[in-house]
C-alpha cells in the first residue's frame, strides 16, 4: 500500500512523468471533437492545391485519399492507440525510460526542428490571408520578394509566439470550438465555387449528375497533367501520402500523448473524425476550391495561395479560416517544440525556450517555400521519427512475444542506450539512402525504414542487456506502479466532477450557434443548386458571402461565450 510519504513524493513530481489516471481518461466523442479539430487545418487549403499542381487523376484522387485515409486509421488504431492506452504515457516518458537519457535529447532535437518547420509553414500561411487584405502580391518564390509582407509575417508571427508562451491553454480551448465550422467552411467553399466551375467546363452553372462532376474534375480540377505539362502522381502516390502524412503521430507514435486518455485502444478508430472528413473531404474540397478560383481570377492555380482560395471561395469568412486555421496549429506545435527545447536546455523555462524557439521560426516563416513544399517535409519528417516509433513498437509488443524483457535499460540504469541510437541511426542511412537511390516512391520510405529498424533493434538489444531477467527490478517496478494507482485513487476522490452547464442561457448559445452553422451551410447549398445562370449566381454567392461572414462571427461568438459559461461554473465549484 502507498502511504503519505509515497503520495508526497508523487506529488513532487511532474504529472508528465506519471501515468494518465482513470478518473481523466476521455470516451469517444471528445476524440472524434480531438482530431476533427486538429486535421481540419490551414494545410488543407496548401494540399489539396498541391495534388492539382501535381496532376493527380480524378478517380485516383477519390479513391487514393479514400484508401490511404483508411490505412493511416488502421495504423492509429492498431499501432499507436494500444501502446498507448496499455502504458498510459506519452512516447517522451516511454521513451526515457527504454532508451535512457541520450536517445530522448537527440529525439528531442528532431522535435524541435519539426515542429519549428510546421509552426513556420502555418504562420506563412496565416499571412497570405493578411496579404490579401493589403494587396501585396502572392510570393510565390521560396525567398519573400515584398517588405511589407516581410513585416505581416513578423508581426503575425509574434503574435503566435507570445501566445504560444503565455496563452497557449486558451488557444487549445478556442480551437477546440473551431472544428464544426471548419467542417462547414470548408464543404461549403466547395459548394459556392462549383456553379464557376461548372461554367467553365460544361458552358452551365448547373450539374446534371455525377458524371458532370467527374468531367469538371477531369477537365479543370485533376486533370493528369501537372504544373510543368507531364503526367502527373499515380493512385499509388495518392495513396502513398494520405497514409504516409501522419507517419509522425502514427507509426512514429507522437500520438501517444493524445491516445493515453483514451478508455480503449479501440478509440483509435476516432481518428476517422480527421482523417474522412480533414483529410478525405478537405483535401477534396480545397482542390475545387483552388481551380475554382484560378477560372475566376483567371490564373495558374500554382499562381494562387491560401489567402487567394479562401477568400474567393469564402469572402470575408476566408479571411477568418487561414487566419485562424494556421494560428491554432502554428500555437499547437510552436507549443510542442518549446516543450521539447525545454526538455534539452532544462535549466531554463519553457517559456524562454519558446521564445527562442519562436525567433527562429518567425525567421523561417519570410520564406514561401515553407508551406509550398509541406507535402515533402511532412513525409520526411515522418521518415525522421518513424525509427524511434519502431524502436518503442518493438520493445512493447515484439519483446514480450519472444522472450526478451521490457524496460531493460530501465533495469540496468543505462542512461546511453547504444541499441536505440545505432537503430536509429541505421533506419535513417536506410530510409534516406533508399530515397537517393529512388527504389520506391519516398511517400512508402516509412515501411520498410520501420521494419528494419524493428529488425535491428531487438537483435542489438538482445546483445547488449535485453535477454537477460531482472526479477528484483521488476518486482519494484510493480510495486511502484500499484503506489502510483493507489495514489491516482486518492486523488480522485479530491478532484471534483467536471460539471456540465445546462442553463437555460446556455442551452440559447448552443441553438443559435450551431442555427449560424446550418444557415451558412443552406447558403452554400442555394448557390450550388439554384443557380440557373452566372447572374444569378453571382447574386447567390454575394449573399453567402455577405451573410456567411455575419453567421460566422455570431458563431465563434455565441460558441465561445458558451465554453466560458461552462469554465466559470465549475471554477466556482457549483
Amino acid at each position: 500500500m502507498a502511504s503519505s510519504e509515497d503520495f508526497t513524493a508523487f506529488e513532487q513530481l511532474n504529472e508528465e512523468q506519471l501515468p494518465v489516471p482513470k478518473h481523466k481518461l476521455h470516451g469517444w466523442a471528445h476524440f472524434l471533437g480531438l482530431y476533427a479539430g486538429e486535421h481540419v487545418a490551414a494545410t488543407e487549403f496548401v494540399i489539396g492545391a498541391t495534388f492539382v499542381a501535381l496532376g493527380a487523376k480524378t478517380t485516383d484522387i477519390l479513391l487514393g485519399l479514400l484508401v490511404g485515409n483508411i490505412l493511416a486509421i488502421l495504423s492509429w488504431t492498431f499501432i499507436t492507440a494500444p501502446i498507448a492506452v496499455e502504458t498510459r504515457q506519452s512516447l517522451y516518458t516511454y521513451l526515457n525510460k527504454i532508451a535512457g537519457d541520450s536517445m530522448t535529447k537527440l529525439y528531442n532535437w528532431a522535435n524541435v526542428i519539426i515542429f519549428t518547420v510546421i509552426s513556420a509553414a502555418m504562420i506563412t500561411v496565416s499571412s497570405t490571408a493578411v496579404r490579401f487584405a493589403f494587396d501585396i502580391p502572392a510570393q510565390l518564390n521560396w525567398y519573400p520578394t515584398n517588405a511589407l509582407f516581410v513585416l505581416i509575417v513578423l508581426l503575425v508571427g509574434t503574435i503566435v509566439v507570445f501566445v504560444a508562451m503565455y496563452g497557449f491553454k486558451a488557444v487549445s480551448e478556442f480551437s477546440s470550438i473551431c472544428a464544426p465550422w471548419l467542417f462547414v467552411m470548408f464543404s461549403s467553399g466547395a459548394l459556392v465555387l462549383m456553379p464557376a466551375l461548372a461554367d467553365a467546363v460544361l458552358g452551365k452553372t448547373e450539374l446534371s449528375g455525377w458524371n458532370d462532376f467527374l468531367l469538371i474534375g477531369d477537365q479543370s480540377i485533376w486533370t493528369g497533367i501537372n504544373s510543368g505539362g507531364e503526367p502527373g502522381i499515380g493512385l499509388l502516390e495518392v495513396i502513398g501520402f494520405a497514409w504516409a502524412a501522419n507517419t509522425i503521430t502514427h507509426f512514429g507514435l507522437i500520438d501517444m500523448a493524445l491516445l493515453r486518455y483514451a478508455k480503449k485502444s479501440s478509440y483509435g478508430l476516432a481518428t476517422s473524425s480527421g482523417m474522412l472528413f480533414g483529410h478525405f473531404v478537405a483535401w477534396i474540397c480545397a482542390g475545387i476550391m483552388g481551380a475554382g478560383t484560378a477560372v475566376l481570377v483567371k490564373k495558374s492555380i500554382t499562381e494562387l495561395d491560401p489567402g487567394d482560395v479562401a477568400f474567393y471561395a469564402l469572402g470575408l469568412s476566408g479571411f477568418v479560416i487561414v487566419i485562424i486555421a494556421g494560428w491554432t496549429t502554428a500555437n499547437a506545435n510552436l507549443y510542442r517544440a518549446g516543450l521539447a527545447a525545454q526538455a534539452i536546455f532544462y535549466k531554463h523555462s519553457r517559456k524562454k525556450t519558446t521564445l527562442v524557439v519562436g525567433i527562429v521560426t518567425v525567421i523561417v516563416a519570410c520564406f514561401p517555400f515553407v508551406f509550398s513544399q509541406i507535402l515533402p517535409l511532412l513525409t520526411y519528417a515522418g521518415l525522421l521519427v518513424v525509427p524511434v516509433g519502431a524502436i518503442v513498437f518493438a520493445e512493447h509488443v515484439i519483446f514480450p512475444r519472444i522472450g526478451l524483457t521490457r524496460y531493460w535499460v530501465s533495469y540496468k540504469n543505462l542512461k546511453h542506450s547504444v541499441p536505440a541510437i545505432a537503430s536509429w541511426g541505421i533506419g535513417l542511412i536506410f530510409g534516406f539512402g533508399l530515397n537517393v537511390l529512388d527504389v520506391i516512391s519516398f511517400y512508402y520510405l516509412f515501411i520498410p525504414t520501420w521494419i528494419l529498424t524493428i529488425i535491428c533493434y531487438t537483435l542489438l538489444s538482445k546483445k547488449y542487456g535485453a535477454n537477460q531477467n531482472y526479477p528484483e527490478e521488476e518486482a519494484l517496478d510493480k510495486e511502484q506502479h500499484e503506489k502510483i494507482l493507489a495514489y491516482q485513487a486518492h486523488q480522485a476522490e479530491t478532484d471534483p466532477p467536471h460539471v456540465k452547464d445546462t442553463s437555460t442561457l446556455s442551452k440559447i448559445l448552443k441553438i443559435v450557434s450551431f442555427a449560424s452553422l446550418a444557415i451558412t451551410m443552406v447558403l452554400a447549398i442555394i448557390t450550388m443548386f439554384w443557380s440557373p445562370d452566372m447572374a444569378q449566381y453571382t447574386n447567390n454567392r454575394d449573399v453567402f458571402y455577405t451573410y456567411g461572414f455575419i453567421c460566422t462571427l455570431t458563431y465563434f461568438t455565441t460558441a465561445y461565450w458558451t465554453l466560458q459559461r461552462e469554465k466559470t461554473l465549475n471554477k466556482s465549484g457549483h
